[in-house]
């Protein structure tokens, strides 16, 4: 009955094969729709965690690098730390000048400036090789500073140091606080004596002030330089001039020459006088006596001999004038209005520079610039320095935060292997 080939039979069993795995996928989903019949087992409970050798190593390390330089900083604070005692003074440099107009318009922001520029100098001073070399020579500061060295040799100066490790010790140990706006300076000096460091404040205002003064009184010589130099000028040429006027009037043997002149014009008159007097005499003569009369001969030689005087006087107005005159009038008179001019423009000028001298030595008088402490030096009753507990908790806080740091960089090594 069986009369399918075997090819036959072998595609049927394929095409039934095909079937029954398309109808697997099928069946699946309903097979998700049931609960599950089993349960999960549960799990087995964890075990108590057991320090290892890098738990060791890092509580050994928190140990060494945080507690251990903890505990010796609080005990050499406590311990070894020598108490600092502070006295603080303040002062502001005061300038006083007499007002004029425009000051009072803008005296306050002038006064301001002034105070403000002495002030920025006194702030530089304070902290300058000067100062400390003038206060270690008067207090003996090295000796001061260093002699808790033994037992306290981080705040103590070392012995024997040098001036700039002085400096740099006394920019520690005296703190300035300034306002550049109100040129006040706030000043408050450290040492480890109550009475050193009131010592050391009343040096430094003491310094402070005359370096103002001194400051002052550059500044008075430098307004009055000018005013000296001009009168001194004009001092100069007034003796010149005189000196010459003097020697003119013991070569010419006069006194005033204009006086001199008036004198010989009353005689040049008089001679005038005299000549027309004679010439008339002489006329009438000639109408009643001869040519050969003495009478006329006389009258003739009296007119030679007035015109002849006449001529010499008009003479010693002009050129040309007698070897026993010092010269001709034209020349001495120039010469004397000349040297008159000179010293009467050299008076002038003098009172002109003597008033200006007494007005800028009035003016650099009426000037004072001085420095004025509103906190007079004070004395410590008790120290305040150094501040352990605030010194200690920032140890502290460097210390655990650079351990925290190591501590992550080494778990960060770790797992990167």
């Amino acid at each position: 009955m069986n009369d399918q080939s075997p090819q036959d039979q072998t595609a049927k069993t394929t095409a039934s094969d095909s079937a029954k795995t398309d109808e697997a996928p099928a069946k699946k989903p309903a097979a998700k729709t049931k609960p599950a019949a089993q349960k999960s087992k549960p799990r087995p409970p964890a075990q108590s965690a057991r320090p290892k050798r890098r738990h060791m190593g890092i509580l050994l390390s928190f140990l060494i690098l945080v507690l251990a330089p903890i505990g010796a900083a609080a005990y050499y604070l406590w311990t070894n730390a020598h108490d600092q005692f502070a006295s603080s003074v303040a002062f502001t440099v005061r300038r006083e000048e007499a007002p004029t107009a425009v000051d009072i318009l803008g005296g306050l922001t002038n006064f301001s400036s002034a105070s403000s520029s002495d002030s920025d100098v006194l702030f530089a001073f304070i902290q300058s090789h000067e100062l400390v070399s003038k206060i270690d020579a008067k207090l003996g500061l090295r000796e001061l500073y260093s002699a808790p060295y033994e037992t306290d040799p981080i705040f103590a100066l070392p012995p024997g140091a040098s001036i700039e490790d002085l400096l740099n010790f006394w920019q520690r140990m005296v703190r300035i606080s300034y306002a550049p706006g109100t040129g006040l300076i706030d000043v408050e000096v450290l040492s480890f004596d109550a009475a050193t460091s009131k010592r050391i404040a009343e040096e430094i205002f003491s310094e402070s002030s005359s370096m103002i003064n001194e400051l002052s009184a550059i500044a008075r010589e430098d307004a009055m330089r000018y005013a000296r130099e001009d009168l001194a000028t004009a001092l100069e040429q007034l003796s010149t001039a005189r000196q010459a006027l003097t020697a003119f009037r013991s070569r010419n043997q006069i006194v005033n020459p204009d006086a001199d002149i008036q004198v010989q014009m009353g005689l040049l008159g008089s001679l005038q006088q005299m000549l027309g007097q004679e010439l008339i005499d002489y006329d009438l003569l000639r109408e009643s006596a001869r040519k050969e009369d003495p009478r006329v001969i006389q009258a003739e030689r009296r007119i030679a001999a007035i015109r002849a005087r006449i001529q010499e006087e008009r003479q010693k107005f002009g050129s040309g004038g007698s070897e026993e005159e010092a010269g001709d009038y034209a020349d001495v008179v120039a010469e004397f209005e000349k040297l008159t001019v000179e010293r009467e423009f050299a008076e002038n000028k003098y009172t002109s520079a003597l008033s200006n001298f007494d007005a800028a030595q009035a003016n650099a008088q009426r000037q004072s610039r001085y420095l004025a402490a509103y906190v007079q030096p004070t004395l410590a009753e008790s120290p305040e320095y150094p501040r352990r507990e605030l010194i200690l908790g920032l140890v502290a806080l460097i210390l655990f935060g650079s351990w925290c740091i190591l501590v992550l960089v080494y778990y960060s090594l770790r797992d990167r292997r």
